[in-house]
């Protein structure tokens, strides 16, 4: 039964100021907070070793941020901004990157009631030669909306991927209202980062130190990876009252058939997931190998599947299910994509402990936290509020363990 839940329940007041703008100078210099059976205490990031029970498991989303924001001028003088979000030709990430005259996406466009049929030029206004020499235009094949699909086309035999890193800028989100700046390019992105895709950071990794990793892997930890692509619908508000109402977008996702043995023999040992991205992924997991179990192969994971249905199966069942799977076609890894929306009522079947920052009021996210720790998400926000916690992408992180 789907929950019917109201996202005015989820407000907070959250000004401006609270907002960190620009990280701090140490990644690992955050605060953070602890929430444990109820109490709540107060540390630095750097502290996080300490809080970690040995032989755990911790997983993170090595996801890369693409400076994916384009930006193109018609011969009128308008400017038209063009955000890559998904590719559709090539369809795959990797071969859209690989591409080298051409490829088509998927795109937010800015301004975009002024482009009409004709091909934009990439703005270039300090006639950089590089730039330039590009050559890159841009295309309007079908629109929807702020959304369309988009021809982009360059010369001189570049990856798109080289494309994007010359003439891209980092998409950094639209709540800090402000331009990106070159900190942005080091700062939005984990220190290990790895396979490019995202056009949104998987910020709760942002505090992580080499430091810090070399701690927790001292303690026995293991440490493992999924990839999430994370899309702009991270930031896109629930704008319907009723929760229900509300569209989740699909995010496409990987996890190696060894993370999959991992968490099938891990026994009583706890998982940590560092971002809600991985909390998703991890998540979605059970319920691709129920579409195993069911139809003999997994299929994408529909937004409200967890809720509509009584599931006999086991988390080892599902898990047995997908690692068969791989085993029968020879593969290495699961290759996905998650619609799933976790608010409270959800059974979380894998993840006990929680890296996360602080997020914005009404948003999906917070649903996630609160069913995370069963609807004391309020005191936690509060407790963060009255004690100086800095909000959002580049603010402070917590540490959430399941009651």
């Amino acid at each position: 039964m789907i929950p019917e839940i109201h996202i005015e329940d989820y407000n907070y007041g959250l000004e401006d100021a609270r907002i960190a703008k620009y990280p701090l100078q140490e990644r690992d210099a955050s605060k953070l907070l602890h929430y444990r059976d109820g109490s709540i205490r107060e540390y630095h990031f750097r502290d996080l070793p300490v809080l970690l029970p040995e032989k755990a498991l911790m997983v993170f989303n090595d996801t890369k941020v693409v400076p994916a924001r384009l930006h193109f001028q018609r011969e009128t003088g308008a400017h038209i901004e063009v955000f890559c979000l998904e590719p559709v030709q090539p369809v795959e990430y990797n071969l859209a990157f690989a591409a080298t005259e051409t490829c088509t996406w998927k795109c937010v466009i800015g301004n975009a009631k002024k482009w009409k049929d004709d091909v934009l030029h990439l703005y270039n206004p300090d006639q950089d030669a590089d730039i330039a020499g590009l050559g890159l235009t841009a295309t309007l094949l079908e629109r929807e909306g702020q959304t369309g699909r988009v021809r982009l086309q360059w010369q001189g035999g570049a990856p798109f991927s080289a494309v994007l890193e010359k003439a891209g800028t980092v998409p950094i989100p639209p709540y800090l209202n402000r331009e990106s700046e070159a900190i942005d390019t080091e700062r939005y992105q984990t220190l290990y980062a790895h396979i490019r895709g995202s056009v949104a950071a998987p910020t709760a990794g942002l505090h992580f130190t080499q430091s810090v990793m070399d701690h927790i892997r001292a303690k026995g930890i293991d440490m493992e990876t999924v990839c999430l692509h994370v899309g702009a619908g991270t930031f896109l508000p629930v704008k319907n009252s009723l929760v229900s109402e509300h569209p989740m977008h699909r995010e496409p996702f990987v996890v190696s058939k060894d993370l999959l043995l991992r968490l099938r023999n891990k026994g009583k040992n706890p998982l940590i997931a560092v971002g809600t991205t991985s909390v998703r992924t991890l998540e979605s997991l059970y319920y691709l190998g129920v579409s195993c179990l069911e139809t003999g192969q997994p299929a994408d994971v529909e937004q409200w599947a967890p809720y509509t249905h009584e599931y006999p199966y086991s988390t080892e069942e599902a898990l047995d299910a997908l690692i068969g799977y791989l085993d029968r076609r020879g593969e290495e890894a699961l290759v996905a994509g998650t619609r799933i929306i976790i608010v409270p009522g959800f059974r979380f079947r894998l993840v006990d402990k929680l890296v996360t920052n602080f997020h914005q009021p009404e948003s999906t996210l917070i649903l996630l936290v609160s069913a995370f720790v069963n609807g004391d998400w309020r005191r936690i926000y509060d407790y963060a509020l009255a004690h100086d916690f800095r909000f959002l992408s580049y603010g402070d992180s917590s540490l959430l363990e399941r009651p």
